[in-house]
């Protein structure tokens, strides 16, 4: 049977009050009654009921985290900062998949409140106007964590995405590379459209080297799809920035299938620097995207939130940075 608070105050000879205090931790306690519950409460095997003090206090302890997919690296990198920082905060997580769906987002985000969490953290693709009123209507705080919110008044942790792809190809074209090729994600998502593409065509203009529609090359971000695109193209430039590791890999591949080198005939430059930058031969040179940091600061910022603290700028950005590996020629 389960063991009730009324079971422990009668072994322990108290009131349940005085239980409920030891196990909230409240200070009003003598040590010799809390040592005696406490007694009393590892002989029976009690477990406070989680539902019942949510419902008392009004807070749950638990979190809720909206991602795309966990299986890709990208994520779960971002979900270990995250977990870590909701631990050291004694926060539970209830982690849901989005599969990169609108419409399961908004589900998500109702069946977390259902769920009576009190915060969200989501990661998402593109924040639609549909999500942003599901957000806005929400009565627990949200936090983005990798995502834009163009509009700035959603919570965010990022980096300048369109500032590190403007560095990164401005390395490339000093490089002495006119022909410098863009392979990306998906257009119709915020940070490959108004980000990465933008910060390409800055560092072109900078140049003075003019843009080509030709050496963009949008495709599924995936690595099958980067490597089909390369062996489809008759362009051959000599030098590659791509928005995410598993293209660059494909770009790299196809080089490789073409009988070139990296970097000898091709310079490759990647965008995140996951764990798959450090095992591929040749090495990636990666702009690294600070996954960790972004979900760690999230989950932060999103206590702040939740305990009413004080927040000023609710747009974080982090700090990032050029990782110089073998698939380009930069100097460290």
């Amino acid at each position: 049977m389960t063991v009730t608070i009324y079971d422990v105050a009668r072994e322990a000879n108290v009131s349940m009050a005085t239980v409920s205090r030891v196990v909230n931790g409240n200070p009003n306690v003598k040590p010799a009654t809390r040592k005696r519950v406490k007694e009393a409460i590892e002989k029976l095997g009690y477990r406070p009921n989680a539902v019942a003090r949510g419902l008392a206090s009004k807070k749950t302890t638990t979190v809720g985290v909206i991602i795309p997919d966990i299986s890709k690296g990208f994520y779960a990198e971002l979900a270990r900062g995250i977990s870590d920082i909701a631990t050291m905060y004694e926060y539970n997580i209830i982690l849901s998949n989005s599969d990169e769906n609108e419409d399961k987002e908004i589900r998500l985000i109702e069946t977390m409140l259902g769920k009576q969490v009190d915060g969200i953290v989501l990661m998402s693709d593109q924040i639609s106007p549909g999500l942003r009123e599901e957000i806005s209507r929400s009565t627990v705080p949200v936090v983005l964590a990798g995502t834009v919110d163009e509009t700035g008044k959603i919570p965010s942790v990022n980096i300048d995405y369109r500032s590190a792809a403007r560095e990164a190809v401005a390395q490339l074209i000093g490089n002495g590379h006119q022909e410098v090729a863009l392979v990306t994600g998906p257009l119709d998502t915020t940070i490959n459209r108004d980000h990465l593409l933008e910060g390409y065509k800055d560092a072109l203009q900078d140049a003075g080297v003019g843009y080509d529609e030709g050496l963009v090359f949008e495709v599924e971000d995936s690595y099958d799809a980067a490597l089909e695109a390369w062996h489809a193209t008759d362009r051959r430039p000599t030098a590659v920035f791509a928005g995410s590791d598993e293209l660059a890999i494909g770009v790299i591949h196809g080089v490789m299938d073409a009988g070139q080198k990296v970097p000898d005939d091709v310079e490759v430059v990647a965008f995140e620097n996951t764990k798959l930058s450090r095992m591929v031969r040749p090495r990636l040179t990666s702009v690294v995207l600070p996954l960790y940091d972004i979900g760690a600061v999230s989950m932060r910022l999103l206590t702040k939130y939740m305990n009413n603290e004080e927040v000023g700028d609710p747009t974080f950005i982090l700090p990032h940075r050029m990782e110089v590996r073998e698939s380009a020629k930069f100097n460290d």
